[in-house]
């Protein structure tokens, strides 16, 4: 077996397309599109190479065939925490032989090691964790959007090399033909009727500047007593609706203001991987008609809640439940959508844990962020 690192077109396709071999008979599984997977490692399109870096390699067998891949990342925003110095793997994929998935983690490692990380993470994005964190060890259906999907032998080379459990990530399911729990209808409507001082506002794509100060107003204070937490950027909330800007729908974005103070607001999208699993990861001219064709036919009946959060001081509220109550109204109105998934929430987060319970949340997915000490 032989390692390459991705280093020009040749590779960085080879990087690809070993996961189109991988899961070929993997009905559920969705190809992400290619230039998702290329922008991460794109120092043009990821802000993260301003404070960071990251490396990808191939693993090919004896006759030349890729049987695997794995990336390395360090960003010194987050690397120096706690005493340790922090790196992370992912986008990692392998044949069922445990000696290559090995020969893929000791250089991850090595190059880690190199850069004086003794800390390391995995599966988890060169990003935000929105995207491709965690490896998935339940729920092996159709995933979201830039949900990790990944094949079940994945766990026993993670532990088996060495990585323990730092959290797992519960994505929960929605019947959204059920209706709204009239328990939490009841208490979305009475924070509205009761609380004079409480506005909400939809997101509007010609007032965006406004809404992402709002977003990173809210998301900053929200987030700020996290685990080596680092402020949101502009540029990559500039970056992420430039993504979502096609598939968006106005009424699934919410916010709540409390004296006009930005309080709290929830993210919610269209799942686009039912259109993306008929799209092979390419997004080239004749892709992004049936693209907007499948769009039209409204193939889409399934709402993902991609991320919310409250500011502390308007935390017990209950604007968690206004701004969602709002989401899935509108989900209702439009009548096509049947499924909402809430994912992921962190197993130490008991109040979002309560509210998906609140919207009658059913266990769908598990993923694993793993860590180790090197």
């Amino acid at each position: 077996m032989q390692l390459q690192e991705v280093n020009n077109k040749k590779s960085a396709r080879e990087f690809l397309d070993v996961a189109r071999e991988l899961y070929k008979n993997d009905d559920a599984w969705v190809c992400p599109l290619d230039q998702d997977i290329n922008n991460t490692f794109d120092p043009e399109q990821n802000n993260y190479y301003s404070h960071g870096e990251a490396i990808r390699w191939i693993l090919k067998d004896d006759s030349g065939k890729t049987i695997g891949r794995i990336a390395a990342f360090i960003n010194e925003k987050k690397a120096d925490f706690d005493g340790k110095r922090s790196g992370g793997i992912g986008f990692f994929e392998c044949i069922e032989d445990k000696e290559a998935a090995f020969l893929l983690f000791d250089k991850a490692m090595d190059w880690l090691r190199e850069r004086k990380v003794n800390y390391v993470m995995g599966p988890i994005n060169f990003g935000e964790n929105d995207t491709y964190w965690g490896l998935l060890v339940e729920g092996f259906t159709h995933p979201s959007y830039g949900m990790a999907y990944n094949h079940p032998y994945y766990k026993n080379f993670f532990e088996d090399y060495g990585f323990t459990t730092k959290m797992e990530q519960l994505t929960n399911h929605v019947d959204v033909t059920a209706g709204i729990p009239p328990r939490f209808k009841k208490i979305g409507n009475y924070v509205l009727e009761r609380r004079k001082n409480v506005t909400i506002k939809h997101f509007e794509m010609k007032k965006f500047d406004q809404f992402a100060e709002d977003f990173i107003s809210i998301y900053n204070r929200a987030w700020s007593d996290h685990e080596n937490f680092t402020p949101v950027a502009k540029e990559y909330i500039k970056e992420t609706f430039k993504k979502i800007k096609p598939i968006y729908e106005p009424k699934f974005i919410w916010f709540a203001y409390v004296n006009g103070d930005p309080a709290s607001f929830v993210l919610c999208l269209p799942d686009v991987n039912q259109i993306f699993k008929h799209l092979d990861g390419k997004l080239h001219f004749w892709n992004k008609l049936k693209f907007v064709w499948l769009k039209r036919r409204k193939v889409i009946d399934r709402i993902r809640v991609i991320v919310m959060g409250t500011a502390p001081e308007y935390q017990g509220m209950g604007l968690e439940s206004v701004v969602t109550l709002k989401c899935f109204e509108r989900a209702e109105e439009l009548g096509h959508f049947v499924q909402g998934e809430l994912s992921w929430v962190g197993d130490f987060n008991d109040k979002m844990i309560a509210i998906h319970k609140a919207l009658g949340g059913v266990p769908g997915k598990k993923h694993i962020t793993y860590e180790m000490d090197i």
